[in-house]
């Protein structure tokens, strides 16, 4: 019995991969329940390349190019390494304004106080509100509504 439950377990973390590969997805945490106090839990992961998000860089290089024909970019180029930038905290789907149809929560040439709430981030159905971690004016929105954040991803500059 323990090895066609084996096998059936194996089976079952190959269709998550899959379901992983087919729906670009990074990561997906499961638990499989067979009865009561037999449970298995899986997490199946993947590290992908993230694209740009900003509509400005999606003219740069391809990203699949070979590392030694890439020309190394300037720091300045790196929106996540200007000041007042804000990174994402976690993974997830950002959305720009509280519900559909709302204004967003923040323009460019805003100014926001810190702590004012600049974004959500929906990770694992839970909607994380991002604080402005400074005030100052928005300069630059760098992703958009619906988009994919990886942990780093620059959002936004602040100044």
């Amino acid at each position: 019995m323990g090895t066609k439950k084996l096998d059936s377990d194996v089976e079952f973390i190959k269709a998550l991969s899959e379901l992983l590969r087919a729906n670009d997805l990074t990561e997906i945490e499961v638990r499989r329940e067979y009865g009561e106090n037999d449970t298995i839990d899986v997490r199946v992961g993947r590290s992908v390349q993230a694209a740009p998000v900003a509509p400005v860089m999606a003219a740069a290089a391809p990203i699949a190019a070979a590392p030694v024909a890439a020309p190394v970019a300037a720091p300045s180029d790196d929106p996540a390494t200007l000041p007042g930038a804000v990174t994402s905290p976690m993974v997830g789907t950002i959305y720009l304004s509280a519900e559909p149809g709302k204004p967003a929560f923040v323009s460019v040439g805003d100014k926001v106080s810190e702590g004012d709430t600049i974004l959500i981030i929906e990770a694992m159905k839970t909607m994380n509100q991002i604080p402005a971690p400074a005030s100052g004016t928005v300069k630059r929105i760098l992703v958009e509504d619906g988009g994919a954040a990886e942990f780093g991803t620059p959002l936004m500059i602040i100044e």
